[in-house]
């Protein structure tokens, strides 16, 4: 969070009558009222969105901003808020959100701050005020010692502030109507949905960490967060989802269905999809999808809308993809989250237990040397002894051709993070270079492609 003890000028006067401060809860109408106008206005950038969606869209947006500022969310209070106040007009004219959560990579955890919601007025746009903010933002963060900041954004727009899009974020498998599997006649549904309740809340834990250890990178809750997913957020905000449990006809519980409460683009969308180990992904899946087809109708009726699709957007991949690939006939395909890491050593010092695990899991085992990573502008020297690091520290390269492996710009976060292979950025970037045999072996083994869905904390 931000606070008075971090570094960093705030409140801060900017030219044109222009002041950087935190929001305060007496800030909450009018950030809400600007966020709507930014975020879903004519110039906010919405494109292929139907009128009735950008209206939701703003006014879950607008919901979404208030909750935040409340107080009620455990995480984050209105300070947590950054704004650029027109002192002449009074007026609001951008902003950012700061939430803090704790992510795990491979299991071990580290602290994120996940900027949201930045934006800012057309007629003060290309002043450098997002700048500023993010500025403000990093300098706290390197202050409070938060080693990474995320963002999920537009194209393009944040590599200008040192990220890089690493991480996989989104995609999924859709259906229609016609892919609903239909219920033998005169047969009962052999699994039931209900929603969950905070007795329910170390059941939906458990097996939300079962289904993570798929995902390179998680979202990880406590208690205090479940119980806020639960019922803590407003009706109409954004981040808002429907938690409920599968159960048998006997009331066991065997698996977890997280649903958006909105029909964004006439569909139902699925979040998350979990089951206990054990159970059977095809012999459930068509009991959820009917359901699931049920519950889009039901919300199709309330809104005055059509069903035309349900989508599981469960990410890149998800054990439901092969069981139920022929209901599932339209793919959409990831986007990433923005990453940046302004200590990479430290970073690297934190998920070693990680990458020795790999390393021990390997025809690497037991390997000793160093590995010298040259990234033009920066680098990065990794020292193994029998299999465990012993050292990370930077390393700026002498020349373009230094060191063992070579990584233009960010682009070593892809391979950090799992977005990419070696093999594929060297596709991509003809200044990528994997190096060596036992180089290039070493590379893989410690950072080997795997997918993320995470569901982070909005």
């Amino acid at each position: 969070m931000l606070n008075e003890t971090s570094s960093g000028e705030v409140p801060r006067v900017l030219p044109d009558g222009l002041v950087l401060r935190r929001a305060s809860k007496d800030d909450a109408d009018r950030l809400a009222q600007f966020n709507e106008m930014v975020h879903s206005g004519p110039d906010s950038g919405l494109r292929g969105v139907s009128a009735n969606d950008a209206r939701e869209y703003g006014a879950s947006i607008a919901a979404w901003t208030r909750d935040l500022m409340s107080g009620n969310h455990p995480t984050v209070k209105a300070s947590d808020f950054l704004i650029v106040e027109d002192k002449k007009s009074n007026k609001i004219v951008s902003s950012l959100a700061c939430i803090s959560q704790t992510w795990s990579y491979q299991g071990i955890p580290f602290s994120v701050t996940k900027i949201e919601a930045v934006g800012t007025r057309p007629e003060y746009r290309k002043r450098g005020l997002v700048r500023t903010l993010f500025e403000t933002v990093h300098s706290r963060g390197e202050s409070l010692g938060i080693p990474v900041q995320i963002v999920s954004g537009i194209p393009y727009f944040y590599r200008q502030f040192g990220y890089e899009l690493a991480i996989h974020w989104g995609g999924g498998r859709s259906g229609y109507r016609a892919h609903v599997p239909t219920l033998e006649e005169g047969s009962t549904e052999p699994f039931l949905l209900r929603r969950a309740t905070e007795a329910d809340i170390s059941f939906i834990s458990a097996i939300v960490r079962n289904g993570d250890s798929r995902s390179l990178i998680a979202s990880l809750r406590d208690e205090s967060l479940w119980v806020y997913e639960l019922k803590g957020r407003s009706k109409k905000s954004l981040p808002r989802s429907v938690l409920e449990i599968i159960e048998t006809t006997d009331g066991e519980s065997i698996g977890l269905l997280v649903t958006s409460p909105f029909l964004w683009h006439n569909t139902v969308s699925v979040l998350r999809y979990e089951l206990v180990p054990g159970f059977s992904w095809s012999v459930v899946t068509p009991s959820v999808v009917r359901a699931l087809w049920a519950k889009g109708t039901m919300m199709a009726k309330e809104t005055g809308q059509e069903l035309l699709a349900f989508t599981l957007g469960l990410g890149p991949e998800h054990p439901v993809y092969e069981v139920f690939n022929s209901g599932l006939p339209r793919a959409r395909a990831p986007y990433a989250l923005y990453v940046r890491i302004p200590d990479l050593a430290g970073f690297i010092r934190v998920i070693a237990p990680a990458l020795e695990r790999r390393l021990a899991e390997s025809v690497l085992r037991g390997y000793s040397g160093e590995l010298k990573l040259n990234f033009y502008r920066s680098g990065l020297r990794l020292v193994f002894k029998t299999g465990s690091l012993a050292n990370v520290e930077a390393c700026p390269p002498q020349s373009s051709e230094d060191g063992d492996a070579r990584f233009p710009d960010f682009t070593f976060l892809q391979l950090l993070f799992g977005r990419l292979s070696l093999e594929s950025l060297e596709a991509v970037f003809a200044d990528c270079s994997g190096g060596a045999d036992v180089v290039r072996s070493l590379l893989k083994t410690l950072f080997p492609q795997k997918p993320s869905n995470v569901w982070f904390l909005g």
